[in-house]
């Protein structure tokens, strides 16, 4: 029986993936990119949440691009996405 989550989710996000296309390509890298700078530079948990914020949009452009990507491509998002993630959980700990 096929799983019916992706195309649950490809239906939901095709709202928002049309927006995102409608602008210029480098506003969501600069998006992202100001996410995971102010997530690093921020400690507590506003530095948690903006890193978290740009895990979870990596993660959800990984899932939906997922099945188009080769495996060198598979293997460095999921770095970045598991990266994202590491520091997110660093955000958290207080500094020594």
């Amino acid at each position: 029986m096929p799983n019916p989550l992706r195309p649950t989710i490809e239906r939901a996000s095709l709202p928002l993936i049309t927006r995102l296309n409608s602008l210029p390509r480098v506003v969501p890298f600069l998006l992202l990119l100001g996410l995971l700078v102010a997530g690093a530079v921020i400690v507590g948990p506003v530095g948690f949440v903006l890193m978290g914020l740009a895990a979870v949009f990596v993660a959800w452009i990984l899932f939906l691009s997922w099945p188009r990507l080769t495996s060198s491509e598979r293997i460095m998002r999921s770095a970045v996405l598991l990266l994202a993630a590491a520091m997110a959980i660093t955000r958290l700990s207080p500094k020594s």
